[in-house]
């Protein structure tokens, strides 16, 4: 496992990072336990998880995820051995500021998810998406007050279109707060243009680093899907929407076709076309189980020719569209 640095932190992390979303919904906590260890014994040192995961799933209040990381990393003992991000942003409670990028929601979510994590300090904490109903410069006076306080090391930022992301750098300059040092964009072989657009070239210019997920777009890129099954999966009905057309299937095509070149898994090739493009930093990868886990962290192993990423690079062009 490479590591690199986060942009222009001092935070080294694994080229592959752990996503959590399924704990707590489609991977119990022994599950998730089992995941977390194979993954640092492999070499990963990066989690990412957001205090919302998964209220979506019954009988979860959100938090869950956190409080399975944490409960992990003191029977381990290992925090000091792992960089742990997390996001604030989603809905925890109500009332007026049970969501959003508020300074009264930014200093109690904070609180929460240090108490679920069983930890004095946050290494990434990311605005999950953006809150067009707040100002851009409380948002990034409540976030450099945790910096300041010492309970944030570092500020990062999800699913921002490029002009929030230049709005924030620019407010951050002229204020003199904390800066975001990271991106995670949704990206990967078949979504592509969202990111490559404009926010590839202002994450390029300014030294952000980038951590895309859904790599796999919601498992269409494992090779478990095709144009006559849709496997059994609670994401499946998204990932069906979402991917099945003939552009994805043509990219898909070129992904099975380098697989069998390089004698690795479908998932492997499609991260690793991920890990040469030069503004990724470490794509983000979910695992319900560690064979799930083994495909993706064999992306690291796996060596691309120039013809090969030419191949899968044209296969998705979306500059042809």
């Amino acid at each position: 496992m490479k590591y690199h640095n986060l942009g222009k932190t001092d935070l080294s992390v694994s080229e592959i990072c752990l996503g959590t979303m399924q704990f707590g919904w489609t991977a119990d906590e022994k599950a998730a336990i089992t995941v977390m260890d194979a993954f640092v014994d492999a070499g990963g040192n990066f989690i990412d998880t957001a205090d919302i995961y998964s209220r979506w799933a019954n009988d979860n209040p959100g938090g869950v995820a956190e409080e399975i990381i944490g409960r992990w990393m003191k029977d381990r003992g290992n925090r000091q051995d792992v960089v742990i991000a997390t996001k604030v942003r989603g809905r925890m409670w109500d009332g007026p500021d049970g969501e959003g990028l508020s300074k009264g929601h930014i200093q109690r979510a904070v609180e929460d998810s240090l108490r679920r994590l069983g930890t004095d300090r946050i290494d990434l904490y990311q605005t999950h998406y953006f809150d067009d109903r707040t100002p851009i410069d409380e948002t990034l006076h409540a976030l450099e007050d945790l910096v300041q306080s010492g309970k944030v090391r570092y500020i990062g930022a999800s699913n921002y279109p490029a002009w929030r992301l230049m709005q924030s750098l620019w407010h951050a300059e002229v204020e003199g707060t904390a800066r975001f040092d990271s991106l995670q964009p949704n990206y990967s072989l078949v979504r592509r243009a969202e990111f490559e657009r404009e926010l590839m070239e202002v994450c390029d210019h300014y030294g952000i680093g980038v951590i895309p997920y859904s790599p796999l777009a919601g498992g269409f890129l494992t090779g478990k899907y095709t144009r006559e099954k849709v496997p059994e999966s609670a994401r499946a009905a998204g990932t069906q929407k979402s991917y099945y057309n003939e552009e994805s299937w043509r990219t898909m095509e070129a992904v099975l076709q380098v697989s069998k070149e390089v004698e690795a898994p479908p998932a492997a090739v499609a991260l690793a076309w991920l890990l040469e493009q030069p503004a990724v930093t470490s794509p983000i990868v979910g695992a319900n189980s560690v064979e799930q886990l083994e495909q993706s962290l064999a992306a690291s192993s796996v060596s691309l020719t120039e013809e090969q990423i030419e191949k899968l690079s044209v296969s998705s062009n979306w500059r042809d569209e």
